[in-house]
């Protein structure tokens, strides 16, 4: 080969390489959020939850999200309900794990990754390592990178002096205790792309008269001081809210638990990163608001 055709063909082969980069980092990334499934075998009537019927519901979720080819998928939290509900009897709690490897069944169905963040009432009666067993995992504090984003996925199920939260009966606020919080700092710290946090309980908002999150404003400071978190995606509360708090997103998803009192429509979103564009775009089906944001 001629030094003209070696060079030629140098660039050829850096002309490739740099529009597959630049391909790389225009992909936007699709991902499929669903929360709060409270999967079960009885109804609760007093809080007006239809929890038998999670099967075809999240059926239909992971069917929708193979659908549109996502990335990926996660659940953000309570994806069983414990052997307590309001206004029915108990069910045995050994019939729990059960009911957790069920829905893992169903769950499995979607052709990717999938994710998982705990919830509250998923440790109401298991302890983590049930629930991890359950669904495959090993750890539940995690991060990862795909498609120029970082994600980190927080457990807040932890009783105040800093304990594992487990086979607990019934409990509300999540709390992040003083190591995990190092953890996460250092973790952000590690990244400088765009960051999506995933947690169960929020870190904008109160209910009882407590935060959610015992130390919320704490672990905010952390994301805030970190530069690169765009948003943080929460469930707990059914009904789905936003609010944006010193340059960050914070998105509670609508919950796929039905109601008895009503012919509530299936739930989720269908979530596409743009790390060029610095757009994070929510469709959602059924009662998920739809939300275009930049970061």
């Amino acid at each position: 080969m001629t030094r003209t055709l070696r060079i030629v063909a140098l660039l050829v082969v850096l002309l490739v390489a740099v529009a597959g980069g630049i391909a790389a980092v225009a992909a936007p990334l699709r991902v499929g959020i669903f929360t709060d499934l409270h999967a079960h075998d009885v109804n609760s009537p007093l809080d007006d939850f239809l929890m038998v019927d999670w099967e075809d519901r999240l059926g239909a979720c992971v069917e929708a999200m193979n659908d549109c080819s996502a990335d990926f998928m996660i659940q953000l939290g309570d994806l069983v309900n414990g052997q307590f509900v309001l206004g029915a009897d108990f069910i045995e709690a050994e019939r729990i794990p059960g009911i957790l490897q069920e829905v893992e069944d169903v769950y499995a169905r979607f052709d990717g990754p999938r994710y998982y963040v705990l919830g509250n009432h998923d440790v109401e009666s298991l302890t983590k390592e049930e629930f991890r067993a359950g669904i495959g995992v090993d750890e539940l504090t995690y991060a990862f990178d795909e498609g120029g984003f970082h994600f980190v996925v927080l457990d807040a199920q932890f009783r105040l002096d800093g304990s594992d939260r487990g086979d607990d009966f019934w409990y509300m606020q999540g709390f992040i205790p003083p190591e995990l919080a190092e953890w996460l700092r250092e973790d952000l710290a590690s990244s400088s792309v765009p960051t999506i946090v995933f947690v169960h309980q929020r870190l904008d908002a109160w209910r009882l008269e407590e935060p959610e999150i015992a130390n919320q404003e704490e672990i905010r400071k952390i994301l805030e001081a970190d530069g690169d978190v765009a948003a943080v995606f929460q469930g707990h509360d059914h009904w789905g809210d936003y609010t944006e708090i010193n340059g960050i997103h914070y998105v509670t998803f609508a919950a796929l638990i039905g109601r008895i009192s009503e012919d509530k429509p299936d739930t989720w979103a269908y979530v596409t990163l743009d790390a060029e564009a610095r757009t994070i775009q929510i469709n959602g089906a059924g009662e998920q608001a739809d939300y275009l944001l930049e970061f």
